[in-house]
């Protein structure tokens, strides 16, 4: 049986049509283009919950440090909330970043329902802020204060992430939502300054552990395709 290259002509060219490219190369090609998809639509949300979660830990980590008589690291005040702010502006940067950029250019009801996703985030922090100053100025004392104010951010914080994983029915989100809200909610038994360690190592560090996870999942997907 003659094969169609032995049946050429000594003298053949081969031609752009007779070289194809391989199935190695196709793969990985295709492979390729849906990670750059996957990063265009939906950013790097790995990114941001590491951001926060490195932003918790450090800001009240300092902050109770200031706070505990108990401390063997003493910390002055202003430097703990000097920590707090500049880490959470830090998160609150890279959290704008990695929602706009990956979004450029695309449209559709999915891109309506992140944009308004996370202007609830802006809302809701918003309306925090005007509610705790709103009953500061009604006589709320200041040990309470010191309690709700972290510990309703935090809780305010885990229902969002819950909604997000409704929204995108991701249960990485869901258990992430839940998780926090409960370490906001019991932040408040520790009492203060205790409140302080509990959403820095439970709160920061569980965000944390969801980059981690989401990590491995992602690339998971990834060795899958």
């Amino acid at each position: 049986m003659i094969s169609p290259e032995s049946a050429r002509s000594p003298g053949h060219a081969a031609g752009p049509d007779d070289a194809s490219p391989s199935v190695g190369a196709s793969l990985s090609f295709i492979t390729a283009w849906r990670r750059q998809t996957v990063r265009r639509l939906f950013g790097n949300p790995e990114l941001v919950l590491a951001a926060w979660g490195g932003a918790w830990l450090l800001g009240f980590g300092a902050c109770y440090l200031a706070s505990s008589p108990r401390s063997a690291l003493a910390v002055p005040g202003w430097l703990a909330y000097l920590v707090l702010g500049v880490s959470c502006a830090t998160a609150g940067v890279i959290s704008a970043v990695e929602t706009v950029r990956p979004g450029r250019g695309v449209v559709g009801p999915s891109r309506q329902v992140t944009t308004l996703y996370w202007w609830s985030w802006l809302l809701a922090t918003g309306g925090l802020c005007l509610l705790m100053l709103g009953l500061g100025r009604a006589g709320l004392s200041p040990a309470l204060l010191s309690l709700a104010w972290p510990g309703l951010a935090v809780l305010v914080s885990g229902v969002l992430y819950a909604v997000g994983g409704a929204l995108w029915q991701d249960r990485l989100y869901d258990a992430l939502g839940a998780w926090t809200v409960a370490v906001g909610a019991a932040s408040t038994f520790a009492g203060a300054p205790g409140n302080l360690a509990v959403l820095a190592l439970a709160g920061g560090g569980g965000l944390l552990v969801m980059a981690v996870v989401m990590v491995a999942r992602r690339t998971n997907r990834w060795a899958e395709a």
